[in-house]
């Protein structure tokens, strides 16, 4: 494993704990970032500190006689390098890599004999956007999406299985994560706990397995359970919301200039101008057609000693007016449009809309701040962005898709006012730091205390503080969230996403029965450990699609490939079971 940041220091304990394997670290100094943590897990012996990973490095670590190796740290060009390395070392090593950059990770994954490719930004992102718009958070299986739904309504019959049960916001630590509970075949499972049924000779409350196995009825509380997404309503503004924005920027250009007084005066000459024109014409289309080429210079002057072409002198008077009047506005209107091409070709970011609403602030431009602002553009959501450091390279994607952005050191609080925090819906705090995160969330309920407020926080201490204190928050951990794609990755297992219930993950992952493997003939029953693993969808060898709502009885084949609903703990577990 390559790397000492908060992803490495997450991998680690995934490989060690969960999956129980081997690991030696390389990492450029044993005592910044997160290697003293990495070298409490691993040992001094297991840890090797040098400023650049050379050939030497990779020989002293192992990588001769390596099942894989991580590449975590570093940019994307120095992963390919050393991924190159460890390959011309050990041709039948396992890579898995960092690369922010998917396109060039795709054409990395061809070039290799085994890799991955991963971005830890982009596995992350989308638990981010959905906790902001308080979407679900969905997986794509086949051709359907699951989602996760917290606190079950409608009809119970419709989902797939409990993922989280005792789901206390107080104490995160009582939820039971896939407990033993009643699948879908027990549609009243809502109706036990404001009913209990009386089991014959004792008081308990009994819910059914299919198989009519009496289990404890799960107790009342919030829940979460699996169940198919079948799609999320465009967010997209309507195009009055939009003409109203430009309306109170025109205003504000115009407040904020010092000719403004003469300008309204000359648009009230031309307003009256126009209304003059109109009575004496009597057809409204004719006042505004004369009006807008009056104003452009483009008035047919009177002859004397010819007839009139205009309606008298009054009508003469009032083209006057406006074509004086023009005089001023062509101008202005030119500058306007020259001063927004040369902040477009420039690279200058442009300012929120004054008359912005429903939108979503995102504090911090780091590739995960970017990501995030991104997905939240392309779903047609208005979004205002906000980075103290000028050099970030977020600054000029989000520049590139017209995203506003407010860059400097300024006070947090005008920056947040500018953005119009006041107006939106969410605020995403997506910085590294997870005390300026903290900041900026306090910053953003002190202008607004009903606004939504999605974290990044790193510590879980810290996270379980924030959700005991905070209401309408969420937190998320980009390394909780990457690391088990990751270990899979190096595993040689696919992960297709995950899962979140406030800060526990549940992960998505496909496993195909191998030919010889312990699992062929076996029911499904016997694969799933309560708490740990659930079978969740089978698609049989040669099959289009998978099959949901399973048989618990139906045993695998040969060939057959099967998706797990599984903690971290249970993936590792499950991956060894199937390696063995």
């Amino acid at each position: 494993m390559c790397g000492a940041n908060t992803l490495a220091y997450r991998l680690v304990a995934e490989l060690t704990e969960l999956y129980e394997v081997s690991v030696v670290a390389i990492v450029p100094n044993r005592d910044r970032d997160h290697a003293p943590q990495i070298t409490k897990i691993l040992g001094e012996g297991s840890v090797i500190a040098v400023p650049a990973i050379t050939e030497e490095a990779l020989r002293a670590a192992g990588v001769v006689v390596a099942r894989g190796i991580a590449l975590v740290d570093g940019d994307d060009q120095s992963n390919i390098h050393t991924a190159l390395r460890a390959q011309a070392l050990n041709s039948g090593i396992r890579v898995a890599l960092r690369m922010y950059n998917q396109r060039l990770g795709k054409h990395v994954e061809r070039l290799l004999n085994d890799c991955a490719a991963l971005s830890r930004s982009a596995t992350a992102a989308p638990a981010f956007v959905n906790a902001a718009l308080r979407r679900p958070n969905s997986v794509q299986v086949g051709t359907r999406s699951v989602s996760v739904e917290i606190g079950l309504g409608g009809d119970p019959a419709d989902f797939l299985c409990t993922i989280a049960d005792r789901i206390d916001k107080q104490d995160l630590a009582r939820m039971r994560l896939l407990p033993d509970a009643p699948g879908p075949a027990a549609t009243w499972i809502s109706e036990v706990a404001r009913n209990p049924p009386v089991a014959p000779g004792g008081a308990g409350a009994f819910a059914f397995t299919p198989a009519g196995t009496p289990v404890a009825a799960p107790p009342p509380g919030t829940r979460a359970v699996l169940r198919f997404l079948d799609g999320v309503r465009p967010h997209t503004p309507a195009w009055y919301s939009r003409l109203r924005w430009r309306i109170v920027d025109l205003r504000r250009l115009l407040s904020a200039n010092q000719l403004s007084r003469v300008f309204l005066g000359a648009f009230a000459a031309v307003l009256a101008s126009f209304f003059v024109v109109w009575y004496l014409n009597g057809h409204l289309a004719w006042a505004i057609y004369d009006t807008l080429l009056d104003m452009a210079g483009a008035a047919q002057p009177d002859v004397l000693g010819q007839p009139s072409q205009t309606g008298g002198a009054w009508q003469r008077a009032a083209q006057v007016v406006t074509t004086f009047c023009g005089i001023m506005f062509i101008p202005a209107i030119t500058a306007i449009m020259l001063d927004a091409l040369a902040r477009g070709r420039a690279g200058l970011a442009r300012r929120p809309s004054a008359g912005v609403r429903g939108h979503v602030v995102v504090f911090g431009l780091g590739n995960v701040g970017t990501r995030v602002a991104t997905l939240i553009h392309r779903l047609g959501i208005p979004v205002v962005c906000i980075e103290r450091d000028p050099t970030a390279r977020g600054i000029a994607a989000v520049r590139g898709m017209e995203i506003p952005v407010l860059v400097g050191e300024a006070p947090l609080e005008d920056q947040l006012r500018k953005a119009r925090v006041h107006r939106s819906r969410a605020v995403l705090a997506l910085t590294g730091d997870d005390a300026a995160n903290l900041e900026a969330a306090l910053e953003a309920r002190a202008l607004a205390p009903d606004v939504r407020v999605v974290l990044r926080l790193f510590d879980d201490d810290f996270a379980t503080q924030v959700y005991r204190t905070f209401t309408n928050a969420a937190s998320r951990s980009v390394s909780y969230l990457a690391a088990p794609a990751f270990a899979a990755a190096l595993m040689g297992r696919e992960v297709l996403g995950t899962l979140s219930v406030y800060r526990h993950v549940v992960l998505v992952a496909e496993f195909v029965t191998e030919a010889g493997s312990d699992l062929v003939g076996k029911p499904i029953h016997e694969v799933e450990v309560p708490g740990e693993v659930r079978v969740i969808a089978v698609r049989a060898k040669g099959a289009r699609d998978y099959a949901w709502r399973l048989d618990r009885s139906r045993c695998f084949a040969e060939g057959d490939k099967y998706v797990l609903l599984t903690t971290r703990a249970g993936l590792g577990r499950h991956t060894s079971r199937v390696a063995a």
